[in-house]
């Protein structure tokens, strides 16, 4: 039986990391699920555990906040003693967090076979820490798992080997769809006073729009004016909470406290259109048919503007408001991208334990190196 670590550090791991335990545990691995506390707050991070119906950590290392260096420092010295006394085949890491990252090169070094999932996606912005984060992470993996074909052909150009990379679909897709029905019978909408197709729903957290008063205004600027025409609600980030209240939040948005995972998948399934930064809510939306709006320059999930219902917009606040009522005018049709079908977790497993164990599968010799003309140095 094979001994697996599966690693979350926020909220954006618990919906990928769920199903892949799932599906790796109805095969037979014994599964230890690490928590790192990269963000933990119980009132946030609680209420997704009982949503998604997550076993409590066997593991839990209360990390806590910090800069990035302090951050992924701090994960990788108490990740470290963890691998070594628990021994595992095989470490799985999720997204392109800090602590995706920080677990990534303690066990790229310890010796375990390490497996990426969401691999190959890429936003070509070096600005962002997540780009760092998935670049490296994928050098030290030996397990590409691919939720695209656009990140599979990423992971071609800079050069991996094709028997690492894998096209195993979507799993936040695999959690959305055990959770739909559960979400839609939610009173959330009820409890908000909301009527489905009567608002549009806002998330900001990205540092590049909250952390910046500048931007931060002029993007409050564009919601205000989207406001008139279509009432706003705004489930309040912690990043983004203090901003907005020095900068003030225009009539017609409505900040409201975050929402657990079944109650914002209910207000994302209700919205007449979502405007977002983040990366999840653009895959949610094309999944659910929903019209998204990024508030982003580019976006590392292009299939999403490509086979789904988004649109990105950039951070100008007339152009925002200019395509959102295109938007609003005449939504685009709902497209749901192939291997969005609930089964990536499965697909996942089979990969990982397709040799009967995961610790009997041969390490390569050499990890491979980034050799294609578009990686980006």
């Amino acid at each position: 039986m094979p001994r697996i670590i599966c690693v979350a550090g926020a909220r954006p791991n618990y919906m990928k990391i769920k199903p892949v335990m799932d599906a790796l545990e109805r095969r037979g691995a014994e599964v230890l699920l690490v928590h790192t506390g990269q963000h933990y707050d119980p009132a946030m991070n609680d209420v997704f555990f009982a949503d998604l119906g997550i076993r409590p950590p066997d593991r839990f290392l209360g990390v806590g906040s910090g800069s990035h260096a302090e951050q992924t420092g701090r994960v990788m010295t108490a990740f470290e003693p963890l691998l070594t006394e628990v021994s595992p085949d095989l470490v799985v890491v999720v997204g392109d967090i800090n602590s995706t990252l920080a677990c990534a090169l303690v066990t790229a070094k310890a010796g375990p076979l390490l497996a990426h999932v969401e691999a190959g996606l890429r936003s070509r912005d070096w600005s962002m820490p997540e780009e760092v984060n998935r670049v490296a992470t994928d050098r030290v993996s030996d397990y590409l798992l691919a939720p695209s074909p656009d990140a599979v052909e990423n992971l071609r150009a800079e050069g991996y080997r094709e028997d690492q990379i894998h096209l195993v679909g979507n799993v936040m897709i695999d959690t959305l769809l055990a959770g739909l029905e559960r979400a839609r019978a939610s009173d959330v909408l009820e409890r908000s006073g909301l009527t489905r197709g009567g608002y549009g729903l806002v998330t900001l957290h990205r540092p590049a729009n909250v952390d910046d008063p500048g931007v931060l205004a002029g993007l409050l600027k564009a919601l205000g004016e989207i406001a008139g025409r279509c009432p706003l609600v705004l489930p309040v980030h912690p990043r983004a909470a203090g901003r907005l209240a020095e900068l003030g939040v225009p009539g017609g948005v409505r900040l409201v406290p975050p929402a657990g995972y079944l109650d914002f998948l209910a207000l994302q399934d209700a919205a007449r259109v979502v405007l977002t930064d983040s990366g999840g809510v653009q895959e949610e939306t094309t999944a659910l048919g929903v019209p998204c709006v990024t508030l982003r320059d580019n976006t590392e999930r292009p299939i999403t503007v490509e086979q789904g219902t988004n649109v990105l917009a950039g951070r100008d606040p007339a152009r925002i408001v200019s395509i959102v009522n295109k938007v609003l005018d005449a939504p685009p049709a709902p497209r749901r991208p192939e291997l969005w079908d609930g089964r990536a977790s499965d697909r996942i497993a089979e990969v990982l334990l397709r040799s009967g164990t995961a610790g009997t599968r041969p390490r390569p010799t050499d990890r491979p190196g980034p050799t294609g003309p578009e990686f980006p140095i």
